[in-house]
C-alpha cells in the first residue's frame, strides 16, 4: 500500500512540475523520455503556452522557477550533450544557482542552534547582509572574536526536506526509465540520479566540504600559483562553514587583473597548471571552477572558494584519459580506440576499426580549425555522443571532468583569447605520460602489486589455516582424498605465486639500478 500512495503522491508532484513546464514551453524532456504521456498531455492542455526563444532557455527559466533541486539537475545535465545535445547544454550551463537570500535573523538562529552559542560569543561583527545567496546556503562575511576576516556558510532553512522529496522523485522517474525504455539504459539514469544525491548530500554537510578544501589545500600546498582559503574548523560544522575571507580580482575580468597589475598569459599558465596537477598528480580535483568561485589575490595567487562539488579519478581512469588526450593530440586514432577497449568503455563485441573511425570523424574537424579554437572539453562532448551506437555506457566521472574542462577553457579565452590553454598544459601531460604510461611505470605497478600481495600473505595463511582447522574438527567433513588432493593444490599454487614474486622482485631492482645508473 505504501508503495502505491507514494506512486500517486510522485504522478501529483510530477503533474505539477509539468504544468511548470508547460507555463514556459519546456516539457519536452518529459516527452522525449515518454514519462507518463498522458500526464504530460493533459499538463500542456492546461497550461497551452507559447514561449519565445531557445528550448534551452526556457528549460533553464522553468527550472530556475521550479527551485533548487531543479536548478542542480540543470546543472547536471548542462554537461550531457549526449542527453540533451550541444545548443541546449551550452544554455543550461548559464543557469543561475542563486534565489533570494534569507534573513539575516535566520542565519544567526542557525549559527546559534549549529553551536549552542551566540553569534556575538563567536564573531566580534557579523554582516546579516548576505554576499551571496545559492539554491542550498548564503555566505555573510564576519569578524572572529580573536580579529580574523571570516566568510561564514549558513544553509538555508528546511532545503535538507526539499531536497529529499525532489530525489526520492528523480530516483522513482530514473527507476520508471529503466524498466520502460531499454534503449535509455545504457545512460544509466538510476545512477546519475544517485551521483546526483552523493554529491547534494556532500553539499548539505557542511562538515564534508570543509574536509574537502582542507584536503584540497594539503595537496596543494607545495604550489606556488594557487591556494585554498584556511578553514576555522571551531566555526564549522554540519549546517555552518567558515573560512578565511578572500580579497581578490575575479580571475575573468581582464582590465581588472591588468590594472592590478596582473598579465594575463601568466594566470592562464597557472591555471593550466592548477587543473593538471589537481586531476592528473591528485585524482582530487574542484569540480566548479566557474569564475565565481576563482579569484586572483594581490600576490597573483589563484584562490579557489566552494568546494561542495569536487571530483575523484582513480590512478587507472588517469592513465585512461592521459592515453586518450595524447592519442587525439597526436592523431593516433588506432590509439584512441584501443584505450577505450582496454578500459572496457566500449563493449568487446563492437568493431575496432569502426570505433577508430568515428573517433578520426571527431578529431580531424578539430585540428583542422586554428590552435586556439580548439576546445578539448568539447572534443570529449562529442566523444560521449558519437559512442552511443556503440553501445558506451555514461562514464559519471568524466562527465564531471568535461564539465571542469569547459570551464577552465573559458577561463583561458576570457584572459588570453588568442592562447590555448591546451597547448599550455600540453608538455606536463606529456610529462606526466612518459612518467606513468611507460614499460618502466607498469613494471613498477606490477612491483607494487606484488608488494601488496607480500604483506597479505601472513592474514591469508592465517585464514587459511582457520578454514582447515574448521572443516577438519566439525561440521563439514571431507574425505581424506579430497584434503590431500587440495593440499597438493594449494601448495603448487604457492610455489608458482612465489615464483612470480621473485621475478618481479628482480624486474623491480633491475629498474631501480638503470634508474640509479641514469
Amino acid at each position: 500500500m505504501t508503495g502505491v500512495i507514494g506512486s500517486v503522491r510522485h504522478l501529483a508532484r510530477l503533474f505539477a512540475i509539468a504544468r511548470t513546464l508547460a507555463r514556459h514551453d519546456a516539457l519536452f524532456p518529459l516527452e522525449m523520455l515518454g514519462v507518463a504521456p498522458a500526464l504530460t498531455w493533459a499538463a500542456r492542455q492546461v497550461s497551452r503556452q507559447e514561449v519565445p526563444g531557445r528550448r534551452g532557455e526556457r528549460l533553464a527559466a522553468a527550472l530556475e522557477e521550479l527551485g533548487p533541486s531543479f536548478i542542480k539537475v540543470g546543472q547536471l545535465l548542462s554537461v550531457r550533450p549526449d542527453l540533451v545535445g550541444d545548443e541546449i547544454a551550452h544554455d543550461l550551463s548559464n543557469l543561475q544557482d542563486s534565489l533570494p537570500a534569507f534573513s539575516g535573523d535566520a542565519a544567526r538562529a542557525a549559527i546559534q542552534e549549529e553551536f549552542d552559542e551566540s553569534v556575538d560569543s563567536l564573531f566580534e561583527s557579523f554582516d546579516d547582509n548576505a554576499v551571496a545567496a545559492a539554491s542550498i546556503a548564503q555566505v555573510h562575511f564576519a569578524t572572529t572574536t580573536d580579529g580574523r576576516d571570516v566568510a561564514v556558510k549558513v544553509l538555508r532553512p528546511g532545503i535538507e526536506e526539499v531536497f529529499a522529496a525532489d530525489l526520492a522523485l528523480a530516483l522513482w522517474l530514473a527507476e520508471w526509465v529503466e524498466r520502460t525504455q531499454p534503449s535509455l539504459r545504457r545512460l544509466k539514469p538510476v545512477e546519475v540520479v544517485r551521483t546526483l544525491a552523493d554529491s547534494v548530500a556532500v553539499e548539505m554537510d557542511l562538515r564534508l566540504e570543509a574536509a574537502a578544501a582542507s584536503e584540497l589545500a594539503e595537496n596543494t600546498a607545495g604550489d606556488a600559483g594557487f591556494r585554498v582559503p584556511a578553514v576555522d574548523w571551531q566555526r564549522t560544522g554540519r549546517r555552518v562553514m567558515t573560512v578565511e575571507r578572500i580579497n581578490g580580482i575575479p580571475i575573468d575580468e581582464r582590465d581588472a587583473l591588468i590594472a592590478a597589475g596582473h598579465d594575463p598569459e601568466t594566470i592562464v599558465g597557472q591555471a593550466a597548471e592548477v587543473f593538471f596537477n589537481q586531476v592528473f598528480r591528485d585524482g582530487f580535483f574542484h569540480a566548479d571552477m566557474h569564475p565565481g568561485n576563482l579569484f586572483v589575490d594581490e600576490n597573483g595567487v589563484i584562490v579557489a572558494v566552494d568546494f561542495g562539488i569536487m571530483g575523484r579519478l582513480d590512478r587507472q581512469t588517469r592513465r585512461t584519459l592521459a592515453e586518450m588526450l595524447l592519442g587525439f593530440l597526436t592523431r593516433d586514432y588506432g590509439r584512441v580506440a584501443d584505450v577505450h577497449f582496454e578500459a572496457g568503455y566500449v563493449p568487446k563485441s563492437s568493431s575496432r576499426d569502426l570505433f577508430m573511425q568515428a573517433c578520426r570523424s571527431i578529431g580531424e574537424p578539430i585540428f583542422e580549425r586554428p590552435l586556439n579554437e580548439i576546445s578539448l572539453a568539447r572534443l570529449l562532448a562529442q566523444l560521449f555522443r558519437v559512442t552511443e551506437q556503440f553501445g558506451m555506457e555514461t562514464q559519471p566521472q568524466l562527465l564531471m571532468l568535461q564539465k571542469t574542462m569547459l570551464m577552465t577553457e573559458g577561463i583561458g579565452r576570457a584572459l588570453t583569447p588568442g592562447l590555448n590553454i591546451w597547448e599550455v598544459a600540453r608538455p606536463l601531460i606529456e610529462e606526466w605520460s612518459v612518467a606513468n604510461l611507460g614499460p618502466q611505470a607498469k613494471i613498477m605497478d606490477g612491483a607494487n602489486d606484488a608488494g601488496e600481495f607480500v604483506q597479505r600473505m601472513p592474514g591469508m595463511a592465517l585464514k587459511a589455516e582457520k578454514l582447515v582447522n574448521d572443516l577438519t574438527s566439525g561440521g563439514l567433513k571431507l574425505h581424506p582424498d579430497t584434503v590431500e588432493d587440495m593440499a597438493r593444490q594449494q601448495a603448487a599454487r604457492t610455489s608458482r605465486t612465489l615464483r612470480w614474486l621473485w621475478v618481479l622482485a628482480g624486474i623491480a631492482l633491475l629498474v631501480a639500478v638503470i634508474a640509479l645508473i641514469d
